[in-house]
């Protein structure tokens, strides 16, 4: 038996889900699908494949086929990691940009065809299918294929930031975005039918080339054509020297558990450092909800961070090693700095927001599978291709262009990115995959969950029920309305610039978490779904 108290929570409209087979995402279609392909025969890889090509249709506005993915799975007898980032088309340096849009700027533009590296997520759907897939990627992409041609009624929280984008010219100009994402004119209204006929297209090519029709045939044809009628660099030839990447995780020891994420160039480094900041202090005996707690990883956030912005780049350009960045001693040193009486600032770069998905699947042969997938800002590049259902991430805006950045943008180079898929181990056994979507709140979201179910015993549901807090920059961070007023009153004493908002989406993250009950052919697993976005955790 886990140490959980189930009987704990917070104000929200889940609760604990139970079962030998489970898939838990942001949205029920994709939950239901990745389901419907166990029960089929599937294992959870086909599953968690299965959910991330419906949740390119269900939720848009943060991911999309032109995406990058990242992976950390459980094959039942040791973990494996997929980095599915794209790099830069061949054509990107400093100059181009200076000639193309001026000198003088920080990084490439948030927009349109410059801002778009090689979409990695149809590349990490066809090795994940490839190398631990018991079903034929045809037969798991189906249900994708049948949401993309008959459609679904626009939910909830997606339908807001659908509108949100609307309004957004930036977003609205660029070609190809209104033909596929306001066919109307507008963003679909809540519960009005939206379908992807042309997604339908590009889905059953992926599943019929094992996406070569993707990266080499006529979809890459199509993009790079796209490209060159619109001022982009992307060729075919980019789309084709493209290829996954299998890493080993990185970890750090937290409370007798190990905490892995993928290493750089992704950001998940920075919930390991802070996670190792904080075990040099008791935090068991502190209030969850209290001023204490919550000044400690704050803090700590802030010190990864400082760190994490200075140095993470693609693994090959970084000048220091995960592992530098992790050593204890390091890390008991930086603990020293925190100050439980004030909030103090860590030069910290001002962090830019996220559009991610985030889903886990598990299934009762033991195998776990923690999967994200992202546009990077919202609907990404806004460059679409609707004769493909096709739009683009942004992940390019995450260069810089100082040259003296271990970051800065080069040809094939990975830029810095947010997404992170995590999973927790003790003694060599999985115990939980898990994730929380949304930009720079990723790493912050892995901490806060994490230390409420290790530190405070509280249940997977509980700890993504209970209400957050988001680092910005300097002294300035962000709570949720929910947090307790003294708790607030606190912090505010204390010197954080605090700000008390009512936007879940982005600001505080939304995660998914699968936690492994005992035996996963008898006890199972218990799953939970964030409350603050349309999700739903499904079991069979």
């Amino acid at each position: 038996m886990t140490p959980f108290d189930w009987t704990a929570g917070y104000p929200s409209r889940r609760v604990p889900v139970f079962g030998r087979n489970v898939v838990s995402t942001s949205h029920p279609l994709g939950a239901q699908a990745g389901l419907a392909v166990i029960r089929d025969g599937g294992n959870a890889v086909d599953a968690a494949i299965a959910a991330a090509a419906v949740m390119t249709l269900a939720e848009p506005c943060s991911n999309g086929l032109g995406s990058d993915a990242y992976c950390i799975l459980w094959d039942g007898e040791r973990l494996h990691g997929l980095n599915a980032s794209g790099g830069a088309p061949r054509a990107w340096t400093p100059d181009y940009f200076a000639a193309k849009h001026g000198e003088g700027r920080a990084r490439p533009p948030m927009r349109g065809w410059d801002s778009v590296t090689v979409p990695g997520a149809v590349a990490a759907w066809v090795a994940l299918s490839e190398r631990f897939g018991s079903l034929p990627l045809e037969d798991v992409l189906l249900p994708a294929i049948e949401v993309a041609e008959r459609g679904y009624l626009a939910p909830t929280v997606v339908q807001q930031k659908w509108a949100a984008a609307a309004a957004t010219p930036d977003l609205a100009r660029q070609p190809g975005f209104a033909d596929l994402f306001l066919p109307r004119g507008r963003a679909p209204e809540v519960g009005e039918h939206v379908a992807f006929p042309g997604a339908a297209r590009t889905l059953k090519a992926i599943a019929a080339t094992g996406g070569d029709a993707f990266y080499r045939g006529e979809i890459a044809q199509a993009m790079a054509a796209h490209a060159a009628a619109h001022g982009g660099a992307m060729t075919v030839a980019d789309l084709d020297a493209f290829r996954v990447e299998w890493v080993d995780t990185i970890s750090t020891r937290y409370r007798g558990y190990d905490v892995h994420e993928i290493p750089p160039n992704g950001q998940g480094v920075a919930a390991l450092i802070a996670l190792g900041i904080l075990k040099n202090f008791e935090l068991t005996g502190l209030d969850p909800d209290g001023v204490e707690a919550n000044h400690l990883q704050i803090e700590a956030m802030k010190l990864a961070f400082a760190d994490t912005y200075a140095h993470v780049a693609d693994l090959a350009h970084m000048r220091v090693t995960s592992a530098q960045l992790l050593d204890d001693g390091y890390l008991a040193e930086a603990a020293k700095l925190i100050d439980p009486r004030r909030a103090q600032r860590f030069a910290a770069r001002n962090p830019v927001r996220g559009g991610t998905i985030y889903l886990t699947a598990a299934d009762e042969n033991g195998m776990m599978v923690s999967f994200i997938q992202s546009n990077f800002m919202g609907f990404g590049s806004g460059v679409c291709l609707p004769e493909w259902g096709l739009s683009l991430q942004n992940r390019g805006h995450g260069f810089v262009l100082d040259p003296a950045s271990p970051n800065v943008v080069a040809p094939g180079k990975r830029p810095f990115q947010t997404i992170i898929p995590g999973f927790l181990t003790r003694d060599g056994q999985p115990v939980m995959s898990f994730g929380v979507m949304g930009g720079n709140m990723q790493p912050q979201g892995h901490v806060q969950t994490l230390s409420r179910m290790i530190d405070h015993a509280q249940n997977p549901q509980a700890a993504c029920d209970a209400p957050r807090w988001r680092f910005n920059a300097g002294l300035d961070i962000n709570v949720e309305a929910a947090m307790r007023p003294d708790t607030v009153a606190g912090l505010l004493a204390l010197g954080h610039e605090t700000s008390v908002i009512n936007d879940s989406y982005q600001d505080f993250g939304a995660g998914q978490f699968i936690w492994r009950m005992g035996d996963p052919s008898v006890e199972g697993y218990a799953a939970a779904s964030d409350p603050r976005r349309d999700g739903y955790a499904a079991a069979w």
